[in-house]
């Protein structure tokens, strides 16, 4: 049987310990409310429900510590609560690594787009150096015809 179910269970038979122990707490008044009541009759159901009462007290207890557990994270048996919580902030952790990670990409592409409209293209330096040695050549040829 799965775990959820003999939770339920578990429950379930609680819940039928709960009617009984009401059960012998009114059997009990009812017997004290006689006028001839039987003493040895209503200790009787008094022992009932203070039996009763201390195994429905033992049960809850176990059940909120279980529920406790699940709700705070703690590793327990028949839950996959714990996991599935480790998962999710797996999953939230990789999600900031992404959104990190591409944000970084754009402020490097902008840094790059940047330095490339400062740095003149390959055709613009060997246009300029032609340039500059056509100037150099001109110079020297005025110098040498004056």
């Amino acid at each position: 049987m799965t775990a959820p179910m003999e939770r339920i269970q578990i429950l379930d038979a609680i819940e039928k310990d709960i009617i009984t122990c009401l059960q012998s707490a009114g059997q009990a008044l009812i017997e004290l409310s006689k006028e001839k009541s039987s003493l040895k009759q209503a200790e009787s159901q008094t022992h009932q429900f203070l039996k009763t009462l201390g195994h429905v007290e033992s049960k809850l207890t176990e059940q909120i510590n279980y529920l406790t557990q699940v709700s705070t994270g703690q590793p327990h048996e028949g839950s996959g609560y714990a996991s599935q919580k480790v998962l999710q902030m797996a999953w939230h952790r990789l999600e900031h690594a992404r959104s990190r990670v591409n944000e970084l990409e754009r402020i490097k592409n902008k840094h790059l787009q940047g330095r490339a409209l400062l740095r003149p293209q390959p055709q613009q330096i060997n246009q300029n150096q032609q340039n500059g040695l056509q100037a150099v050549a001109n110079a020297h040829g005025s110098g040498t015809t004056g």
